[in-house]
């Protein structure tokens, strides 16, 4: 099983990249294959629908992508939406979300905008059928130990639950899908 996790936050210290590393670790565990892309390290270029697909460090996303089983992405949220950065990898990876099966892992500021991950659900859904983990991960900046610094972990007990929520239904619901074949 093929869970490939995608850290989208491009802050030098990132919380979101902190979710990522707990989430593959939880994946490890299952046994599944948890291959750990971080966006602060792939210059991908904002999509331009011409040439940003192209470049190596794109198709070699892209092809993770499509390789995948499931995908979770982890990415903060800023001003009530997801960062621009996963709305680019959306752009880029185009076709090879189709039917995938997707779940998130987000970091916030605060509480109250924990619905933002839904508009860039919708678009998965109804533009390349993905299925969507009912339910995913919503952490703010209380929710972490050492912010900010590079010793920074996951404190919030609620959290590491919910991560290895994440993680175990991404496994299962993956080994379910394995069989099922899209039109």
């Amino acid at each position: 099983m093929n869970v490939t996790v995608i850290s989208c936050s491009l802050h030098p210290q990132s919380r979101s990249y902190v979710l990522a590393q707990q989430t593959v670790a939880h994946l490890q565990e299952l046994g599944a294959e948890a291959p750990l892309y971080d966006l602060r390290r792939h210059e991908l270029g904002m999509c331009d629908a011409t040439t940003t697909h192209k470049t190596p460090v794109a198709e070699e996303l892209i092809e993770a992508i499509r390789r995948a089983d499931s995908v979770l992405l982890a990415m903060p949220v800023y001003n009530y939406d997801v960062n621009t950065a996963a709305k680019n990898l959306l752009e880029i990876g185009m076709r090879a979300w189709n039917h995938k099966l997707v779940g998130f892992l987000c970091a916030a500021g605060g509480q109250r905008s924990y619905m933002s991950v839904m508009p860039f659900a919708n678009s998965l859904m109804l533009d390349f059928r993905c299925i969507i983990i009912p339910r995913f991960v919503y952490a703010t900046s209380s929710d972490f130990g050492d912010d900010r610094q590079p010793t920074m972990y996951v404190a919030s007990t609620e959290i590491q639950g919910r991560i290895k929520e994440l993680a175990t239904n991404s496994v299962r619901l993956a080994e379910a899908l394995s069989t099922v074949t899209f039109a």
